[in-house]
Formats: structure tokens, sequence, C-alpha cells
């Protein structure tokens, strides 16, 4: 009887890590496309010196808090749209979906002209070297233009994975960053435009991608096509905005911080900074299997918690948690072999690629906290938890690593090292933080999981 209920208990483990992995190879692989679209653009215009990528890479900061809006709405999208698949209500998948498209358009145009209107100034506001503004100011304004199918591409492409269709938004990604690279070439260097042909190349692929995904949202059935049908529901807005604004706080945040965090380390100088941010840039490809395991990881516990499962919701836990840190860990030692080689891709300075690569080296030993941080935020959204994830990145954010920071560049005059050292110092906090009521039994009782009200 025993060895029977075993082999149960491991044959239904089995058959929901093959759904998770499932899930997330489609969503990993989309993530180290969109993370390729942004090396191809470090690497080709790193290539024509240190002030062009500093011009690239200046304001990528600004970039990430004006993503973050669309980010926390597609999030919200897919908690709600996840819950409602998984209790089988076709029509509240419908409703939800008609809300995403309306929440797409209507941030993409607001953000797209805050955004443009604002691009005069932010390389100054990044305290950028007056050598650079001008091409940076450029660089910001065109790849801002077509903010709305960026926001199209990441809300539809959230509702699209809520439903678990991971394959879609994959595709559109693949097909846009194929463009992306060909467009580079031509007008990097073909034409001859420099850093403002790598901001071309990205805004055409953006808006390929927002196109593709309002195509193939359709497709799916996810709204009808007669326009007369089409409603905008209060309720539901209100009901996204309930989940959603705890995440967007968490973006804001941590975007914020990412704003100041660079501002600190750019005042250290041209080389500094380029090593920094290349660095950083470098380091993406190496935890996107967290984000791609943490975007599945929150369809199939709001799927769960609309079917009333609590048996499947704490496997897929469980299972994400573990799958997150094993795969982390050989990323990681991945990163610590290849530091210098990578370097070597966005520059040819080597003074630039020693001190990238020593911070590469420094941060792929905190990987596997990097990735739990990650998966346990995927697990908490998915539950609908959005409140707590807001606590702790506020905490380890201002708390740890811009504090820490400003006092070892500000106060201490110490270099890009110590300024790493906060950095993981940070993401482990988050990561502990984050871990603590995930091991506590009192927070996985039925009524909190399964309640009919979402939990904050």
């Amino acid at each position: 009887m025993k060895l029977s209920r075993l082999h149960w208990k491991n044959t239904y483990s089995s058959g929901l890590l093959k759904t998770l992995v499932v899930l997330s190879i489609p969503t990993i692989v989309e993530e180290v496309l969109a993370t390729l679209l942004q090396y191809v653009d470090t690497a080709m215009v790193g290539q024509l010196g240190e002030q062009a990528t500093a011009s690239v890479s200046i304001t990528t900061t600004i970039t990430w808090l004006f993503n973050s809006i669309p980010g926390a709405i597609g999030t919200a999208v897919l908690i709600l749209i996840a819950k409602a698949a998984g209790a089988g209500d076709r029509e509240q998948v419908k409703k939800l979906a008609q809300q995403a498209l309306f929440l797409s358009v209507v941030s993409g145009v607001l953000l797209g002209a805050a955004s443009v209107g604002i691009s005069p100034f932010v390389p100054g506001w990044m305290g950028a070297e007056p050598a650079i503004q001008e091409e940076a100011s450029r660089y910001y304004f065109i790849v801002s233009l077509p903010m709305v199918f960026r926001a199209a591409s990441t809300i539809l492409g959230a509702a699209l994975r809520a439903i678990q269709d991971t394959r879609t938004p994959m595709l559109i990604s693949v097909a846009a960053n194929g463009l992306n690279i060909i467009l580079n070439s031509l007008l990097i260097y073909g034409a001859g435009l420099g850093v403002a042909g790598a901001a071309i190349a990205s805004a055409i692929s953006y808006t390929l991608s927002g196109i593709l995904m309002f195509v193939f949202f359709r497709k799916k059935g996810m709204f009808s096509f007669w326009w007369r049908e089409f409603s905008v529901e209060k309720g539901l807005l209100r009901e996204c905005f309930t989940v959603g604004a705890p995440v967007l706080g968490t973006s804001l945040v941590s975007c914020f911080g990412y704003v100041v965090f660079a501002s600190l380390v750019s005042g250290m100088g041209t080389t500094v900074f380029a090593a920094h941010s290349i660095a950083v840039t470098a380091e993406t490809i190496f935890y996107v299997p967290g984000y791609g395991l943490r975007t599945a990881t929150s369809a199939l516990i709001g799927n769960a918690r609309g079917e009333r499962d609590l048996r499947k919701l704490k496997t897929v836990a469980k299972l994400s948690v573990g799958l997150t840190l094993v795969l982390m860990c050989i990323s990681g030692l991945a990163l610590f072999l290849g530091a210098n080689p990578l370097m070597r891709i966005f520059s040819p300075v080597e003074e630039v690629v020693r001190l990238g690569g020593e911070m590469l080296q420094l941060v792929a030993l905190s990987e596997p906290f990097f990735g739990l941080m990650v998966v346990l935020e995927g697990v908490f959204y998915g539950l609908g938890r959005t409140r707590y994830a807001f606590v702790v990145e506020t905490i380890g954010m201002w708390g740890v690593r811009i504090l820490l920071t400003f006092f070892c560049v500000q106060v201490w005059g110490l270099g890009l090292r110590e300024v790493w050292y906060c950095m993981i110092a940070d993401n482990v906090c988050k990561a502990i933080l984050l871990l603590i009521p995930f091991l506590r039994k009192s927070a996985w009782r039925e009524e909190k999981l399964l309640g009919k009200e979402i939990q904050k």
C-alpha cells in the first residue's frame, strides 16, 4: 500500500515537473532571445568605442522604469486569467483579455508620450558626460517611439502565457530578434548610422513584436473580432489594479533604485561605467532561466488556485524552487568560467574587459540566490500575494543596495568591486526574506491559498 502511494506521488510530481519544464522552455528561450537583442546592440555599438557604449547604456535604467508599468499590468493579467482558466470560466478569460488589450493601448500611448517628452533631459539626469549627451538622447528618443507596441507585446504576451501558451510569444521573439540583428548590420555599419542605427533597428523590431502579438492574441480567440462586443469593465480594471499596484510598486522601487545605483556608478568615470554596464548586460543571460521558470510557476499556481487544488499548488511551488536552484548553480559556474571571453564580445578595450570580467566572476557565486529570489517572487505572484514582494524589494534595494553603495562611493571613496558587493548583498537579502514565509507551514493553510478573495 505504501509503495503504491509512493509510486502515485512520484508519478504525480513527475507529471507536474514535465508540465513546468514544457511551459518554461519557450519562456526561457524567449528571455534568452530578448537578452540576445540587448547583447547584439551592446556588442555592435561597443565596437564603435567607449562613448558609443555609454550612449546606449546610460538610459537603460530609465527604459526599465517605463517598461515596469506594462510589466506590472502583464503580471496582474497573468494572475487573473490563469486563475479564471483554472476554474474553467471561459467567459471571464475573454473579459479579462479585453481589459488587457485596453490597458495595452492606453498605457502604451501615455508612456510613449511621456518618454519622448523627457528624452532631451534623461542623459543629463543620469550624470552622463557632456560629450555623449546628445547621442544618448537621440537613441532614447528613437526607441521610445514604438512604446504602444512594446506595451502590447508585454501585456498580451502575459495573457497568452496565462492560458499556458508560451510557444507563441517565443516564436514572435525569434522573429523580432532576427529582424533586429539584420537591421543592426545594415544600419550601424552599412548605412554608417552608428548609435542611431542601433536605435532604429530596435524600434522596428519592437513594432513587429507588438503587431504579431496582437494578431496571434486575436487568433487564439482571446477576444471577439467584432468591436461592438468589446467592453471596458470597471470592476475588472479595479481587480487588475488591486493585484497589479503592488507589482508596479515593486518595479518602481526597483527601477528607481537602479537609476540611483547607475548614477552613483556613472560618476566614477566613463571606463568604470562602461565596464559596469557591459557586465550587467552580460550577466543577464545567465539568470534568465529563473525568469522563465517564474512565469511558468505563476501561471501554474494561478491555475491550481482556480482549480482549488492545494496538492498541485504546493507541488508546483516546491518543484519550481528546486529546479531553479539547479539551473542557477549551473549558469553561475558557466558565468564564472566564461567571464573574460564574454566581456571581449562587447568591448575591445582591455581595461573594460579586465574590470568587467572581475565583476562577473564575483557575481557568479551569488547566482543561486538571485534565482531563488526570482522564482519565489513567481510563487507569491501566482498566489496573488503581491504586497509582500513589494515590501521585500523596498528593504533590499533601498535599505541594502542603495544605502551601502552611497557610503562606498560618496563617503568612503571605494571602487567598483565594493559596489558589486552591495548589489550581491541586496540579492541575498531578498532571497532570504522571501524564503522565510515559504518555509513556514502556517503560510500554506488551505483557507489562505484557496480562499475566494485575492490575497495581497
